[in-house]
């Protein structure tokens, strides 16, 4: 439970405030969020005695996920040799995880209904019900009320499911988790590789806290392990991180400029998703003010290193007041 950010610790203090109870909790998220950690954490924090299972309710088929979440009698159906508990069965004291529970076809969810509400099962081929005692924690990353009004899941069911909800943001939305996360990867991952744990680099610091993460944590896990496979030497680069507009060493490495562009470009999307108001303008301001200013305001310096002409740096300089109208090109203006 590597938990830094602001919202990571709040959500922590609202997780812990709910697992001693009973009600049943829906955990939303984006994949690679870390919903099974945090259902883990209820259980370890419930003081059930029980065990703690995980399923996952897309990794069965629509045929035997009955089978599977209530078990099933010797003979039930081709196949069933000897009788086998479900899931529920199995969570018996404990909890039961669900995930993907958006995925559970329409016919299972109202049988998952009246087990929730009359806390036994039963098995498949048989008539006699099995009191259950299991506190139920499921998870998404499906918005359910859009699947509700789609007719794809049980409004029924969703007010069940959602007594106690937590909402994991996504990682990029607690960029303080990031470091800390990566720190705790490296020296995870040193350990099974048998090496020094290695330093990153400022260039690969600014990727790795300004990147998008649409993977999050999982995403953010490769990337690392990735990145302690292919490291040379005792400094992780840019060049060793398998970003979008990193190239990486197996294409010959990459230049400093190379890295500047890729950590610019990274930049750039946190600039685009802040929303900010005349974005192009104030880049277009920023590129012509610094390049003047790197160039000692040298005109024809500053034209050849942005690659245009003199008369369209003018015309930019005077946009921008960066020279008046009547300015005169003196000889070290013309170096």
């Amino acid at each position: 439970m590597i938990f830094h950010d602001l919202k990571s610790l709040a959500l922590l203090r609202h997780v812990e405030r709910i697992a001693p109870s009973e009600a049943n909790v829906l955990i939303i998220g984006e994949t690679g969020t870390g919903k099974e950690l945090i259902a883990r954490h209820i259980h370890a924090q419930s003081g059930r005695r029980g065990p703690f299972v995980a399923v996952n309710c897309g990794a069965f088929s629509e045929n035997l996920v009955e089978a599977e979440l209530f078990g099933h009698e010797s003979g039930a159906f081709t196949g069933a040799q000897q009788a086998r508990a479900g899931w529920f069965e199995a969570a018996n004291g404990g909890t039961l995880f669900l995930d993907e529970i958006g995925d559970l076809p329409l016919a299972m969810q109202v049988k998952l209904l009246r087990v929730l509400q009359e806390r036994q099962v039963v098995r498949l081929g048989s008539r006699k019900a099995i009191p259950v005692d299991v506190r139920l924690v499921a998870a998404t990353n499906v918005d359910l009320e859009k699947a509700v009004e789609a007719g794809h899941f049980r409004l029924d069911l969703y007010y069940r499911l959602n007594v106690a909800p937590v909402t994991l943001p996504p990682l990029r939305e607690r960029a303080s988790d990031i470091l800390p996360l990566v720190d705790y990867f490296i020296e995870y991952y040193r350990h099974r590789l048998g090496i020094e744990p290695p330093q990153l680099s400022r260039e690969a610091e600014t990727l790795l806290t300004g990147y998008h993460w649409p993977g999050n944590i999982r995403e953010l896990e490769n990337v690392v392990h990735f990145a302690l496979i292919v490291c040379q030497g005792d400094i992780i680069t840019p060049a060793d991180l398998r970003l979008p507009g990193v190239i990486g060493p197996a294409a010959g490495g990459v230049s400093s400029s190379g890295d500047s562009l890729a950590a610019l470009r990274v930049h750039l999307c946190r600039l685009l998703e802040g929303g900010l108001p005349d974005l192009y303008e104030q880049i277009e301001r920023l590129l012509f003010t610094t390049a003047f200013e790197y160039c000692h305001e040298n005109q024809v310096r500053t034209a050849r290193e942005l690659g245009i002409s003199r008369n369209i740096l003018r015309t930019q300089l005077k946009r921008f007041g960066l020279i008046g109208d009547g300015t005169v090109e003196t000889a070290e203006t013309l170096d």
